[in-house]
């Protein structure tokens, strides 16, 4: 390995994140399976040739009121940071700040908030401080979450949270530098949230933020935006910095083993100097979801996709977790991605420890998600019609950022 990836991954975690991320009611006890699996491998321990350790384990910390405002509504905070209204049943003020249905109160929303907020952010810290190239927060990722309301299973915008404090210049490094950052989500549902908080209408000029979803798309599918589908590229309201990549029914590794020289011709074009990547893992075959085929390993696989983000991109780069509702799978996924950043990669046929989550992991006891046996309706031609237009907004973003492409990041920026 090359000495440069000597320099241990920040590894977000904590017994009270992982206490109160467990009270999720979409994901309830996954946090506790992730981290436990994560433990049970032994990862905290891999070291380097050089002997030291992989990972760097750091404790989250609560974000502040006035850091969450600095996307999120005054009037969403004072009501959801208020712990009288972290009950099952708020009432109509509540139903105004999206606690209802999908997002339901429940006991510690004001503590859950403030602690992924601040686990995201802490993971954030560890690259603007240069002490580590890729930072990990298995509990962020909620991309759904609206400025004024939860939304989506999401209740704070931790993503958009991250990003804004990327793209801020850093004063000590580099103060004129405005750093340059790609946003790519890798969840079965589109990047609303996140999305809809960059995309300029009729914007003529450039961005330090560019964001790309991979994502379901189908009539009536969550979320339903006009920003999921593809774009026409002569609408007034296009943006070329606010991207999309809808897929079918049945999405496999084949599909995206297809359509991933996109995504690297985009990142080349951008040439970011941090990456987001959401990696929620609802896509994976035996997800509750059952809308994709996507397997852990393989070409065109998530962990292949992680991969060649891991060690062929360069630049910065923080993942987060996301959707995920086979929690015993989202375990196996996470560990196995937590591996491929540390630059130990697991076997999939790696048997899983003995630990109090053991039983859960049967029939197979081993690390795979492999894929099932669902047809991928994603056609030649379909395939086709997307590439086509991903030529023409690669164009497009050339034309944008100029004649020497994505590396003058020093420019003046949106």
């Amino acid at each position: 390995m090359d000495q440069l990836r000597y320099k241990p991954i920040a590894y977000v975690v904590s017994e009270e994140l992982v206490k109160i991320s467990s009270l999720l009611p979409s994901n309830k006890n996954r946090s506790l399976l992730v981290h436990s699996l994560f433990s049970a491998l032994r990862l905290p321990y891999f070291q380097f040739p050089n002997g030291n350790r992989c990972i760097q384990i750091l404790k989250p910390r609560r974000a502040s009121p006035k850091e969450l405002s600095i996307y999120h509504t005054h009037e969403y905070l004072e009501y959801a940071l208020n712990p009288h209204n972290s009950a099952e049943s708020t009432g109509l003020q509540g139903v105004e700040f999206g606690l209802e249905d999908d997002c339901p109160p429940f006991h510690g929303l004001h503590e859950y908030i403030r602690l992924v907020a601040g686990a995201t952010l802490t993971a954030v810290d560890a690259l603007k401080d240069d002490t580590a190239d890729i930072a990990i927060c298995w509990d962020g990722g909620r991309h759904h979450a609206q400025k004024s309301h939860a939304a989506g299973f999401c209740y704070v915008a931790d993503c958009i949270l991250a990003i804004l404090a990327l793209k801020r210049p850093n004063i000590l490094a580099n103060p004129v530098k405005k750093p340059r950052v790609m946003y790519l989500d890798l969840d079965l549902h589109f990047s609303d949230g996140v999305s809809q908080a960059f995309h300029s209408t009729g914007s003529t000029g450039t961005s330090q933020v560019l964001t790309v979803s991979m994502h379901h798309t189908a009539p009536g599918f969550y979320p339903v935006s006009s920003l999921s589908n593809i774009a026409d590229t002569a609408s007034p309201s296009f943006d070329p910095f606010c991207l999309s990549v809808p897929l079918k029914q049945g999405a496999s590794n084949n599909t995206f083993l297809r359509i991933w020289p996109i995504i690297e011709r985009i990142k080349d074009v951008f040439d970011p100097d941090y990456f987001v990547i959401q990696c929620g893992v609802d896509g994976l075959a035996g997800d509750p979801m059952m809308i994709w085929n996507w397997s852990l390993g393989g070409e065109g696989s998530l962990g292949w996709c992680v991969d060649r983000i891991v060690n062929r991109w360069q630049g910065q780069k923080l993942f987060l977790g996301g959707g995920g509702y086979n929690s015993v799978n989202a375990a196996r996924a996470w560990a196995y991605l937590t591996a491929i950043a540390i630059g130990s990669p697991l076997a999939l046929d790696t048997e899983i420890p003995h630990h109090n989550a053991f039983p859960q992991y049967q029939p197979s006891f081993t690390l795979d998600v492999p894929a099932g046996y669902m047809q991928d309706q994603n056609t030649e031609e379909y395939l086709k019609v997307v590439e086509d237009h991903f030529d023409s907004v690669i164009n497009i973003l050339q034309d944008r950022l100029g004649p020497a492409g994505a590396g003058s990041s020093n420019t003046t920026l949106d």
